[in-house]
């Protein structure tokens, strides 16, 4: 992705402009991310922190996972769509949901994590390591 893409919050109010190639376009079956993204799985694109910029107002909220591992999300206050996120596990980089994105042309997933938690019907197909 050699031009920036930019996700934007269904207002409009909050937006995140990310410049240069993502570091890891992934989807999750985790209950947290069925539960966050309101769907069978959550996709995102994550970007080195320092490629993305983001215009406008957003509440922040940290998660502790099981594991110990700190999620810390951000989202619209007025619509509350959660704009981007990181987690502790990997430093750094900055996660953007994909449909943020949405009518922007974005790389297909290369990974699909949590597939015990998979619901039976979703299959990913395709080039994508699966765990």
């Amino acid at each position: 992705m050699s031009e920036a893409v930019t996700a934007r919050c269904q207002c409009g109010q909050l937006s995140v402009e990310c410049h240069g190639d993502p570091v890891r376009v992934s989807v999750c079956h985790c209950h947290d991310c069925q539960r966050r993204s309101g769907s069978a799985f959550a996709a995102q694109i994550r970007f080195p922190i320092e490629t993305v910029r983001v215009s406008g107002d957003y509440l922040s909220w940290t998660r502790t996972a099981d594991s110990g591992n700190k999620a810390h999300f951000h989202f619209c206050p007025t619509c509350g769509s959660t704009m981007f996120y990181e987690i502790d596990m990997m430093p750094g980089t900055r996660a953007i949901p994909m449909g943020a994105f949405a009518g922007t042309d974005l790389p297909r997933p290369w990974v699909s994590v949590f597939e015990n938690r998979k619901l039976p019907w979703v299959e990913l197909i395709g080039d994508i390591e699966h765990d």
